[in-house]
Order: structure tokens, then C-alpha cells, then sequence
């Protein structure tokens, strides 16, 4: 895993990266990806809280997929809400945490861009 620099993210980069997680709650993955796609170049922390976000996005749009899919046996009825109350508290708690400028990590989620 890349380690983050060690001088701590200017408040400017940490109120982005904050906007990246919080817009996940709104836009899904499209707000984290037009984040870190203009301002990944511009900040490290941006860079990796910007990846962070976009990830989980794409595991909560995957998890919604396969909750779309259950609902041929009723179970996915059950699973909408729980994936999107997951998604809600975990973009609070994220962009909390990138805005004290920490890293944060989800606890789940696929690491598909590194």
C-alpha cells in the first residue's frame, strides 16, 4: 500500500476529499470519480481518499446489482435499504475523517483501483 505523505493535507484538500465521500450518499460513483479524476494530480491525500470513495461506490453500485437480482426471491427487498443506510453511514464517517485530514479506509470494499 502506497503510504500518504507526511506532511498533513492542506485544509483545502481535505475539504475535496470530504466532498469526495459525501458525494457518494447523492451521486453513487460519479461525484468520487469526477473528483479524483480532475484533482488526483493535485494532492496525494486527494488522490488516495478520491480512490477510497470511488471503490466503495463501486461496491455499493455492485452490492445494488445483486440486490436487484434477489428480488426474484424476495430477499433483495430486504437488502435495498440495508445497502443504502450502510452507504449513508460509512460516507458520513469517511468524510468526518478526511476532513480532520486522516486516511480513511473502508471496512469493506473492493480495492479495485490501487
Amino acid at each position: 500500500m502506497d503510504q500518504l505523505p507526511q506532511t498533513a493535507p492542506s485544509k483545502d484538500d481535505c475539504n475535496i476529499a470530504m466532498l469526495a465521500h459525501l458525494l457518494g450518499i447523492f451521486t453513487f460513483f460519479v461525484g468520487a470519480l469526477i473528483i479524483w479524476l480532475i484533482k488526483k494530480d493535485e494532492s496525494p491525500f486527494i488522490d488516495d481518499q478520491g480512490k477510497e470513495a470511488l471503490n466503495f461506490q463501486i461496491t455499493i453500485a455492485l452490492a445494488c446489482v445483486v440486490a436487484s437480482a434477489l428480488t426474484i426471491v424476495l430477499i433483495g427487498m430486504l437488502l435495498f435499504p440495508l445497502i443504502m443506510i450502510a452507504n449513508f453511514i460509512l460516507c458520513i464517517v469517511g468524510a468526518m475523517a478526511a476532513s480532520k485530514g486522516q486516511a480513511y479506509r473502508y471496512p469493506f470494499a473492493l480495492r479495485l483501483l490501487k
